[in-house]
């Protein structure tokens, strides 16, 4: 254990440096500014899609700050719930701002942070060594979707009440406990004060904590093995005398200053949202959450947030006739890993045997249930791209031409899902659903082989950089 010590300053030495040398023998704040910040040395062709990160992070304290100064005037009572928001929207001293930044943050929450995981995507950022940093990322992923849902019920709306309602009777879908599942999550048998009154106390104390935590540890480990850039090659390898990577520059002030520039882009959208669309047409403040819940009106059509209607769109898709094709599917998806995988003897067993349960737990349980189970391995699903991506070269610049079509349908799908979740459902449009749920899902599943297939350019052993 090493002795405390305190650097000897000369005695005409400014004050600010004596208060540092002060703080720096007791706290490692001068180290922990070099490690992250002066010191941290990021690769010199980062492009626009390495601003985002900035940007969610930025987008987080905007909700934190505003969320505290809701929280002053909000009153988590099922009868004083609604009137509150009101009171903060035409009472409170620039309430109104307060409340439109916090709900329209929300959604450029996830706005950033979808650009932010497709930029990983693209340039394989979820590859060796950054399979944690990914992990910690899915994880703040799910995280700002329990907070999302968590706050969506906050307002006691009418879109409010009966989103919170449907999502919660999800749960009663699932075999054995899932009645007494959602009883527990409610606190009642059905939304009422209870489920207002824990839906706040995980909105405003336990889910952040949560999310502060892991955008800690999210970027500890991405500092600790270094950032990924768009030639996917690692830095690192290449040193000068001192170990400072020859193709990094320091990520401040170079990466910080271009940071600003963004940051001040993003403002000048976010605040033009929030002063002239708030509502963004219903998408973002829906119509229905002006008026007050009425657990005795249900409204003509319930949906949620559209953050969330890609995943709701594939629990709609899973019909009693989409099981058919979900077992053929199942079983060709099986034969296909027997027949053309590399998998060791015993993991192939054990595959055979979980398909072979989900192949008899879909003739047992019901389409409701497996819509639910679809859901969560859509989200749960992106945590494997480490393990399910075979491709040789990280970043999509050196990848088959023909790559680029797989991920622009596969996005094409995604988006499509996203907005027939915002619709009422009619048979085309879950026909859509059934097959962009396919094409979603075997995006992820089929990867081991699409990803190596195709003649792959050489990486070359600098980063690709252009002055500007």
């Amino acid at each position: 254990m090493m002795a405390f010590q305190e650097k000897k300053l000369p005695a005409n030495a400014p004050f600010s440096a004596k208060a540092l040398n002060w703080v720096d023998a007791r706290f490692p704040l001068t180290s922990t500014w070099k490690a992250h910040l002066s010191e941290y040395y990021a690769p010199k062709n980062f492009n626009v899609w390495y601003a985002v990160g900035s940007l969610a992070l930025l987008v987080l304290v905007i909700q934190i700050v505003t969320g505290i100064f809701l929280v002053m005037h909000y009153k988590p009572d099922a009868n004083l719930a609604f009137n509150s928001v009101e009171y903060i929207m035409r009472d409170v001293p620039w309430g109104w701002l307060i409340r439109y930044m916090h709900s329209t943050g929300a959604s450029a929450f996830f706005i950033v942070v979808y650009l932010h995981m497709l930029r990983g995507l693209l340039y394989g950022s979820y590859r060796k060594p950054r399979e944690l940093v990914w992990l910690f990322g899915v994880a703040i992923f799910l995280a700002l979707m329990a907070e999302a849902f968590f706050g969506y019920l906050l307002p006691w709306g009418q879109m409010s009440y009966w989103g919170a309602q449907v999502i919660v009777n999800l749960f009663g879908a699932i075999p054995f406990i899932g009645p007494d599942l959602s009883l527990w999550i409610r606190g009642d048998y059905v939304v009422s004060d209870a489920t207002l009154n824990r839906f706040f106390s995980f909105h405003v104390i336990a889910i952040p904590l949560v999310l502060l935590g892991l955008v800690v540890a999210h970027i500890i480990a991405l500092h600790e093995v270094g950032s990924n850039n768009p030639d996917g090659i690692e830095i690192k390898e290449k040193t000068d005398a001192n170990g400072v990577p020859l193709d990094g520059i320091p990520f401040h002030p170079y990466y910080s200053v271009h940071d600003v520039y963004v940051v001040a882009i993003f403002l000048i959208v976010f605040t033009a949202i929030i002063f002239f669309a708030p509502e963004m047409g219903g998408y973002f403040l829906e119509y229905n959450n002006f008026i007050p819940a009425d657990p005795l009106k249900t409204p003509p059509h319930i949906a949620p947030v559209w953050y969330f209607t890609p995943f709701y769109s594939i629990l709609r898709a899973t019909t009693s006739q989409f099981m058919y094709a979900l077992e053929v599917g199942l079983v060709a998806y099986i034969a296909l890993v027997l027949t053309k995988s590399k998998l060791s003897g015993s993991i192939k067993t054990g595959f055979i045997v979980v398909g072979a349960a989900a192949l008899v737990g879909m003739f047992i349980f019901d389409a409701k249930f497996w819509g639910v189970v679809l859901m969560g391995v859509s989200v749960m699903i992106l945590g494997g791209l480490p393990w399910l991506d075979h491709s040789p070269v990280k970043s999509i610049r050196y990848r088959p031409s023909w790559h680029r079509y797989v991920y622009v349908v596969f996005g094409i799908a995604f988006v499509i899902l996203g907005y027939l979740g915002v619709m009422p459902p009619t048979e085309a449009r879950t026909l859509v659903a059934q097959i962009c749920t396919f094409i979603y899902l075997g995006f992820f599943m089929l990867m081991p082989w699409w990803s190596s297939m195709g003649q792959f350019k050489p990486v070359p052993e600098r980063v690709t950089y252009k002055p500007h």
